[in-house]
């Protein structure tokens, strides 16, 4: 049974009640589940229940319990949703722009599309994979969505998008052999979307791997890099906002930082408290614009860390206080460590080739207390850098600059 057929027959009386039953399976036990299931259904419908449980207990991650315990998913579209979290930002963002009525290209098994018609949005979602539209317009209905989201199953280069004030592009940046990471080898073109773009009347918004090159940026957009919980989750290139602008957006919050053009901040000695940005202010450039907030310098030329005397909080990085520093030497610092009774060790890496799980089953750390280490460079030369955090990042709601 394929992605469409099983998803067509969990949508009958029979597969939706059967999908009701088996809703909390634990997967030790869905051969005994399907066993007994099957005296009573069809083996295809029992297998494609059990198989759409597990997408929704997996799709909690990006959803929450409520809305995955009720949405359809595909394999593939679990795994390329947006978050939940980040979807309802963006759409606040099409929401204070004005934006009335959004063409949704890609528009997947319509995450963002709900996000959307949640801001009062009226969304054409368009997808070209058969069973791909057809969870989005599942999901529509069984979120209560449906009077203002519009499905489409189509070529979403064919489709006419001028009744739209805006237009928002999710490519597939997946082939068969992984992750795509040449923006022109989208599914669309990235060409082609930013074209798509440029010829919506009031905003549109196109979503991009966070590791997509600087340069690749066109001079018409502002980019934004989005972290969820410190974990990077997109780009976004934003067209009839802030021409050039870039930006780095951090949720929960959302916290902003805006890019003000500073140069790369100068290389100083090791002060006592170390900043890690968050991994939004590193791909969008902005480590300049932390170290000018804390009044401190770069470890390493090529390294973003920043250096301070002073604790200065900022919701942009973690602050760690630093108690040791010493040249790169896994003994001396198993001594340390064990001198000072860590157990509970945090290895954190830039610039070493050493990894986090190597170092600890080398210095096998024992004892009640807790301490992070930094395997960096500073000025160049390897350094482990000892110390613990000593404020979670702060700041108040709301976008700061």
């Amino acid at each position: 049974m394929n992605d469409l057929d099983a998803l067509q027959s969990l949508l009958t009386p029979e597969g939706r009640a059967l999908l009701d039953e088996v809703r909390d399976t634990d997967p030790a036990r869905e051969l005994a589940v399907a066993t007994r299931l099957r005296r009573d259904h069809p083996a295809g419908l029992v297998s494609a229940a059990l198989g759409q449980a597990r997408l929704r207990q997996r799709a909690v991650a990006k959803f929450g319990a409520g809305d995955a315990g009720r949405m359809f998913f595909t394999p593939n579209g679990v795994e390329q949703s947006t978050r939940a979290s980040v979807a309802a930002y963006r759409a606040g963002r099409f929401q204070e722009l004005g934006v009335t009525c959004v063409a949704d290209l890609c528009c997947g098994i319509g995450g963002d599309a709900v996000a959307l018609a949640r801001a009062g949005i009226r969304v054409l979602a368009v997808d070209r994979d058969p069973a791909t539209a057809a969870a989005a317009r599942a999901n529509a209905e069984a979120l209560g969505l449906g009077e203002l989201i519009e499905v489409r199953e189509a070529d979403v280069t064919e489709v006419d998008t001028a009744g739209y004030d805006a237009v928002f592009v999710d490519p597939a940046r997946r082939g068969g052999r992984g992750r795509i990471f040449d923006p022109e080898a989208y599914s669309p073109p990235l060409s082609w979307a930013v074209q798509a773009a440029r010829t919506a009347s009031r905003a549109a918004a196109l979503k991009v791997a966070p590791g997509i090159p600087h340069e690749a940026v066109p001079q018409d957009a502002e980019a934004e890099w989005i972290s969820d919980g410190g974990d990077v989750k997109e780009a976004v290139l934003w067209f009839g906002t802030a021409p050039g602008a870039v930006r780095a957006t951090l949720l929960p919050g959302p916290r902003t930082l805006l890019g003000t053009g500073l140069p790369d901040p100068e290389v100083r000695t090791p002060g006592r408290y170390l900043y890690e940005p968050d991994g939004a202010v590193i791909r969008a450039h902005l480590v300049a614009e932390v170290a000018e907030q804390v009044g401190g310098g770069l470890l390493d030329a090529t390294i973003a860390y920043v250096t301070a005397d002073e604790l200065l909080p900022t919701p942009y990085a973690t602050a760690y206080e630093i108690t040791d520093r010493m040249p790169f030497n896994v003994k001396k610092l198993k001594a340390l460590l064990r001198e000072r009774r860590v157990g509970n060790l945090t290895v954190k890496k830039r610039g070493s080739a050493v990894e986090p799980e190597e170092l600890r089953k080398k210095v096998k750390p024992e004892g009640p207390n807790a301490a992070t280490v930094f395997m960096t460079r500073v000025a160049g030369a390897p350094t482990m850098l000892i110390g613990h955090p000593v404020r979670a990042a702060s700041g108040g709601s709301g976008r700061a600059t």
